[in-house]
């Protein structure tokens, strides 16, 4: 299919290509172009479909139309899902997303945001690492839009959209208890991020809320160890422990390296324990049996992180800091 200039544009409305440029760039009006022919060459560019060029575009007006989205790690079906929805909703305003991972690693983060300044991204939509803080100040001091998902630093004063991480936490933790369950157990990770902390403080008070809680049932684990490992160490925590009726696990990678471990150790779910996992996960929902998850409400996090993105870069001098939290949900399934 031939690619539509502002040349056919032209021909079709019968004036100049420089009138057509003029529309096409919003400067109509200030060249005195009369309105019946703005709307005339609006008209024909929409019935032809015309597409501008992004990259003439951006050396024209400095504008890239682009975002850059910096994710943990992409290949995790939760920031998958997330890039996928973010991508959507900025797609649908006409901006296109470079999205990378970090692997949690903080001198990665740092080049990545170097990296997309090259690209002059318009705005930033982040999952920071753990010493992140001082890069993200840096983009506020030198005015670029900044929106944080997932975790956030408590002190600093950008917007963020995350799941109310503790709510989260405690709902589960207390749907076990409701259920009977009285040695529950926690599996979390070292990374010490303000969104793991918060889950396993909501696990804590749900349980000394009952006088339940016993800190020998919590299991930390070594962020960037690799599966076999962490298979193991689960295993070990849980020979060690076999009083454990139910646990809770803080991620789904946890979750689905218990299910591995529950598998050495021939544990039947939820006759010998019952299962909860923070993320959905496709695996949790085909294993057998289906595991229970709290979602995150990941269209909800997007949209809205999209939505305070767009609001900086229409007026940074106006807008205001927003630090919104959003429910998740506890999906019961056949593993409780």
């Amino acid at each position: 299919m031939k690619k539509i200039t502002i040349k056919d544009i032209a021909t079709k409305a019968q004036v100049s290509i420089s009138t057509v440029s003029f529309v096409i760039n919003g400067k109509g009006e200030k060249m005195a172009i009369s309105p019946a022919v703005i709307k005339k060459v609006q008209d024909v560019a929409q019935k032809l479909q015309y597409k501008p060029s992004m990259i003439a575009s951006s050396l024209r007006t400095g504008k890239t139309r682009s975002i850059g989205l910096i994710v943990e790690d992409i290949s995790n079906q939760f920031f998958a899902d997330l890039a996928r929805v973010i991508e959507d909703e900025a797609k649908s305003i006409d901006y296109r997303v470079f999205y990378c991972s970090t692997g949690d690693d903080n001198n990665r983060s740092e080049e990545l945001v170097q990296s997309l300044l090259q690209a002059n991204v318009e705005g930033f939509i982040i999952t920071p690492t753990k010493n992140l803080e001082k890069t993200i100040s840096h983009l506020l001091k030198i005015q670029k839009p900044v929106v944080l998902i997932d975790r956030y630093f408590a002190n600093q004063k950008v917007s963020h959209v995350v799941m109310d991480n503790y709510e989260g936490s405690y709902a589960a933790v207390k749907f076990l208890l409701e259920k009977g369950y009285k040695n529950i157990a926690v599996v979390n990770n070292k990374s010490g991020m303000i969104q793991m902390k918060l889950r396993e403080k909501g696990y804590v008070e749900a349980l000394k809320e009952e006088r339940k809680y016993n800190e020998n049932y919590t299991l930390l684990l070594d962020y960037h160890s690799n599966e076999k490992n962490r298979i193991d160490s689960i295993i070990r925590f849980f020979e060690e422990r076999p009083e454990i009726d139910a646990v809770l696990f803080l991620a789904n990678y946890l979750g689905l390296a218990g299910l591995q471990a529950f598998k050495s150790l021939k544990y039947k779910i939820p006759d010998d324990i019952a299962v909860i996992s923070f993320d959905d996960h496709d695996s949790f929902k085909m294993y057998t049996p289906t595991i229970s998850v709290v979602a995150q409400p990941i269209e909800e996090i997007a949209v809205k992180s999209i939505q305070l993105l767009m609001s900086q870069m229409t007026s940074l001098e106006d807008f205001k800091v927003e630090k919104v939290l959003k429910k998740g949900s506890l999906i019961v399934r056949e593993s409780v």
